[in-house]
């Protein structure tokens, strides 16, 4: 197997000429025959027991040629790339045969998309401001509070009707023209009034009734509500409300602050709080300075970026929300339904945000390239380390399932942007109020002088 030589056609597009010799495309096709030969029948001889030259003579010469050809050419296709030095991104390739036979072998044709050559503006020297982070007491409160809300405790009322902000337990039935609906029956079902959890009319509809009492409800469905059938109909629901609970919460103090964390006060609760707003904070302050340092980079871009890395970025992004929702218990193809819209709908949602991403990675390889920034061996084996950590591998394991070299080059593009902010010039954001006051007149000696005259 050979490259024979590779021609530009388009931008970001080549096509490669690859060659398989007789020899060894002769061997692709015995093994093909000692591979499926079996399956084939040839009069006068039992299934399978035909050899090689009978088969060709009764079913032609190129009987094989297909098989032989698939066992040949991944290696064929990514020795020639290996050998042109093109860098490749993507799998979908337009295949072209040029000629075929068993004494000369395999002419062909692939037609690849590489890597673009994108050319960067400025990328030192930049200029970018850093919001200056605080956490006060409001924050600190309001965390406290929120922790106070988690750790309630629903304590049953009997002495009063229920309210906005109860939660209710109730049995329901519901019916249009006098018919129950499916979907439109429970038993024990909670409810909080006021948290829009049914439709328009509903939960304010149970609001002054008292235990044990029943009563219907009158509604209408909303003209777009999801269940066709019932959009826009009018139902009325026969409840029987069984208790009212509310929402009781913690005194806030030392014993709180015991239960829910691991300090004995609540100033050290609170001192914890604080802190770890802060480290987020900053956190966030130094996310959006490379954010914005790189988007500047990104803006200096010249060169025309492949569609297919766009693609393949869309379609990762697309792949990743639909983990997270699994997690949750819900699939893509469910959301689209919930949601009405079309898988193409939902892609060009994320389209703008993919092409950010990368313009983004391209612009940061390319700095790595151009200033020879490396990742060092102790940063490639502190990495591993972690993340045989984080999934519960051995070292070895991750080195299997993820090449080294892709994370010396995550490594590496990390390192980029440390480069960028090491060479930015960042200065602490301003805050509006100062900003948009007026500058205090400056007054000399001589000038304070011939006021007082």
């Amino acid at each position: 197997m050979s490259f024979k030589e590779s021609t530009k056609i388009d931008t970001n597009r080549y096509q490669l000429e690859i060659t398989i010799d007789g020899e060894k495309f002769r061997e692709a096709i015995m093994q093909a025959y000692r591979k499926n030969g079996k399956k084939i029948n040839v009069p006068g001889f039992r299934k399978g027991k035909a050899p090689l030259h009978i088969i060709e003579t009764y079913y032609g010469v190129e009987v094989f040629y297909e098989d032989a050809l698939n066992l040949l050419y991944n290696d064929a296709v990514e020795d020639a790339i290996n050998a042109s030095g093109l860098k490749v991104i993507d799998d979908k390739m337009d295949f072209e045969l040029v000629s075929i036979s068993k004494e000369d072998g395999v002419d062909f044709k692939v037609s690849v998309t590489t890597y673009p050559e994108i050319e960067l503006g400025e990328y030192k020297g930049l200029k970018a401001e850093r919001a200056i982070v605080k956490v006060d007491a409001a924050e600190v409160n309001a965390e406290v509070k929120a922790m106070a809300e988690r750790n309630a405790r629903m304590v049953s009322v009997e002495d009063r009707a229920a309210k906005k902000g109860d939660t209710v337990v109730i049995d329901y039935e519901g019916f249009v023209d006098d018919v129950a609906f499916d979907g439109g029956k429970a038993e024990g079902q909670s409810l909080e009034l006021g948290s829009g959890t049914f439709i328009p009319g509903f939960e304010e509809k149970i609001v002054g009734k008292k235990i044990d009492e029943q009563f219907d409800i009158k509604v209408t469905f909303p003209e777009d509500y999801g269940a066709k059938e019932l959009a826009g109909k009018e139902a009325v629901f026969k409840i029987h409300l069984h208790e009212i609970k509310v929402r009781e919460l913690p005194e806030i103090n030392d014993d709180f602050a015991k239960d829910v964390s691991e300090f004995d006060t609540l100033k050290e609760l609170k001192a914890d709080i604080k802190k770890k707003a802060l480290e987020r904070k900053n956190h966030a302050a130094d996310d959006a300075v490379e954010t914005a340092l790189v988007q500047q980079i990104v803006d200096g871009i010249k060169g025309e970026i492949p569609e297919a890395m766009y693609e393949a970025r869309l379609n990762q992004s697309i792949e990743e929300y639909d983990y997270r929702m699994r997690s949750q218990g819900l699939d893509l193809a469910t959301y689209l339904k919930y949601t009405n819209s079309t898988i193409e709908d939902f892609k060009n949602s994320f389209r703008p945000q993919a092409e950010n991403q990368v313009k983004f990675r391209l612009a940061l390889e390319k700095i790595v390239e151009l200033e020879g920034i490396k990742a060092e061996e102790k940063e490639v084996d502190e990495q591993l380390a972690k993340m045989a950590e984080q999934y519960g591998m051995e070292v070895d394991r991750i080195k299997e399932l993820v090449p080294v070299a892709e994370i010396e080059k995550d490594i590496a593009v990390g390192k980029a942007i440390d480069f960028v902010k090491a060479n930015a010039e960042i200065t602490d954001e301003v805050p509006a109020e100062k900003a948009e006051k007026p500058a205090a007149k400056k007054t000399t000696k001589k000038a304070a002088a011939k006021d007082a005259e």
